[in-house]
């Protein structure tokens, strides 16, 4: 459904003042439609579930340019979609393939994005960055992933500080800390090392020599091309950042490539989804609990049966270099 003279009128704007509000009830489908909006360079005002919308009263009295709707299109919607002053509005969308799906996610978004293209006018719109299966922007070969809570701050500061910053891999954190004080970690873990740390604050790649902390209020998801999307919501569950969450999210994506280690920290957070790590063939490590300040986290992963090493700080970083290198000497062989 288009309004051909407001169509018109949005031919003339610049891709950033366009605004779009995607209404999907399926998670994967309004990632894939996010990723997809921003990637075109238009404001996506909201990317909600029908009763996200309800709850959201603001977003009721927004002017927004274009809909997504892969809902049920009554007449409450309708009459939203007429108020917004809306140039165009979109309902009913194929399945989105999962983000590590490489050639059908592009496939998937290619088409979206021509229709986009067609509405507005704009082909250029085609030829903008979308998601990419091969590896050529990619300097790392492992994924590591930290998991870490009360305690973990000087724990994962000295792995750091014996893990070389010029070994193929990134690193992401995953850190139960306060909201306010989350900007200081960088600071904390940087001294004395040459990674680079900082707080996701956007959507950006993995990269080698860095470490990536995920922010506490918003959800972060991985795909096989290394990208870190950050979403608009709030984590679920008690734990914040969702540690179990992340792990499993990059255990499904980068499968053996992938070395997660579980820091000091209260709680059993990264214990829920270790029998489909062990099905990826994900490396588990964990701390020794006897020598980190709060036992329980890492011991509920040595208590899972899956941990395939156990030491101190320094050990974990020692035994990561050594793996990587036999890592190495393996396929050159």
């Amino acid at each position: 459904m288009t309004d051909n003279a407001r169509v018109l009128a949005l031919r003339q704007k610049s891709n950033h003042d366009i605004k779009v509000l995607v209404m999907a009830e399926d998670h994967r489908q309004r990632l894939a439609f996010s990723d997809t909006v921003r990637s075109c360079g238009f404001t996506l005002v909201g990317c909600v579930s029908r009763a996200q919308w309800q709850e959201k009263s603001e977003l009721s009295n927004a002017d927004i340019d274009i809909w997504l709707i892969d809902s049920d299109y009554d007449d409450s919607v309708a009459t939203a979609t007429i108020a917004s002053k809306s140039a165009a509005v979109l309902v009913g969308f194929s399945q989105a393939p999962y983000l590590n799906e490489a050639q059908q996610y592009g496939k998937w978004q290619r088409k979206l994005k021509r229709k986009l293209a067609k509405l507005l006018a704009l082909p250029a719109l085609i030829d903008t960055p979308e998601y990419k299966g091969d590896d050529t922007e990619r300097s790392w070969q492992y994924v590591v992933f930290l998991g870490a809570s009360m305690g973990g701050p000087s724990a994962v500061k000295e792995f750091l500080d014996n893990v070389p910053a010029t070994l193929p891999v990134c690193i992401l954190l995953a850190h139960h800390f306060n909201q306010t004080m989350i900007g200081t970690l960088p600071r904390i873990l940087n001294r004395h090392n040459d990674w680079r740390c900082e707080v996701i604050a956007s959507s950006q790649r993995l990269r080698a020599g860095h470490c990536l902390i995920a922010p506490i209020d918003k959800q972060i998801v991985c795909d096989s091309a290394g990208r870190v999307i950050l979403l608009d919501q709030a984590w679920s569950g008690e734990y914040k950042p969702a540690i179990g969450q992340i792990l499993k999210n990059t255990s499904d994506v980068y499968g053996s490539d992938l070395i997660n280690i579980i820091f000091s920290g209260m709680g059993n957070d990264g214990s829920q989804y270790l029998d489909m790590v062990q099905d990826n063939n994900s490396q588990l490590w964990a701390q020794d609990p006897s020598l980190s300040a709060c036992p329980s986290q890492p011991q509920a992963i040595i208590d899972s049966g899956y941990c395939g090493f156990v030491g101190s700080p320094t050990d974990l970083a020692k035994k990561l270099t050594d793996y990587i290198g036999e890592r190495a000497a393996s396929h050159s062989r």
